[in-house]
């Protein structure tokens, strides 16, 4: 542990009332950063703090948490709110520890089968949170625009046919509340008998079951047709498969995008073009192209 940041102890003085003595980072992006500091009153919490030119923010996140809490175990919301004049907002939770479903899967601890089978049992769960109907729900062109921006265009062109069975989807299609970020690490085992909690609310908003599903295969692994009945077993609700291997597709490409162009992005191209041959409809080829006409 080390002396805090002064934004860290900004925030747990003008949230709780009781100035941060220690801080460690535990993890940072390009708008968030996330700590765990000790506060003079001796309690532990995690201090998430955002920048002022976040889309989503600290108050997004804790409502995304309340809600979620009444289905599945989060983290306590301690406080939240605007922690500097520009607008940079922060959010407190109660320290659930260090011990994550992805660090005791990666020991051998947990065996990967039963880490999907925990993982799908809690979107189960989550997805059955209520939604208030204030809420909106994440558009289309919102969950796939980081594409346009990023990816080659021949690869977009490439993808179009699953690109097209997500746009299809009608709009009375039924929205969950969707994490939006799932995969072992945001699953912290906590107290004596490793409850699992859901933590990491920031992208959380309405939106369709089958995106949420696809990616907790893509960010586990769950690549064999063994490890996706794993998890979706223990989901247990409905599914359409065909919108399912759509989400996978895109979310494949998205972490395809944000790779590092060496090792990483390789790893990513070869599982796209697994998924060019266990799902070829949901790709367009020269050969496909040829023989539409």
């Amino acid at each position: 542990m080390t002396t805090p940041p002064a934004m860290v102890s900004r925030a747990s003085s003008t949230l709780l009332g009781s100035p941060a003595l220690t801080g460690e980072r535990l993890s940072a992006g390009s708008r968030t950063a996330v700590f765990r500091a000790g506060l003079r009153d001796g309690r532990s919490v995690i201090v998430k703090l955002y920048d002022h030119t976040a889309r989503r923010n600290a108050l997004t996140e804790a409502a995304a948490i309340r809600a979620a809490g009444v289905a599945v175990p989060v983290p306590q919301v301690l406080g939240s709110g605007t922690i500097s004049s520009e607008g940079a907002t922060a959010l407190i939770t109660s320290d659930l520890g260090v011990h994550t479903l992805g660090a005791s899967v990666r020991s051998g601890r947990i065996p990967h089968a039963q880490a999907l089978k925990d993982l799908g049992s809690l979107l189960a769960h989550l997805h059955r949170a209520p939604i208030e109907q204030a809420v909106p729900r994440r558009p289309f062109f919102d969950s796939v625009s980081s594409l346009t921006r990023h990816c080659p265009p021949e690869l977009l062109n490439q993808i179009g046919p699953a690109l097209a069975v997500i746009a299809d989807t009608p709009e009375r299609a039924p929205s969950v509340w969707c994490h939006g970020d799932i995969h072992f690490d945001n699953v912290v085992l906590s107290g004596p008998h490793g409850t699992r909690y859901l933590v990491d609310f920031t992208d959380a908003a309405p939106g369709r079951r089958e995106a949420d599903v696809a990616h907790a295969l893509v960010m586990t692994a769950a690549h064999t047709p063994w490890d996706r009945r794993t998890l979706i077993d223990a989901y247990q609700h409905p599914l359409d498969h065909t919108r399912l291997s759509a989400w996978v597709v895109i979310h494949t490409v998205r972490c395809w995008v944000h790779a590092s162009p060496a090792t990483s992005r390789s790893a990513w191209s070869d599982r796209l073009a697994d998924l060019a041959r266990q799902t070829p409809h949901l790709f367009r080829t020269a050969r496909s192209e040829r023989s539409a006409r």
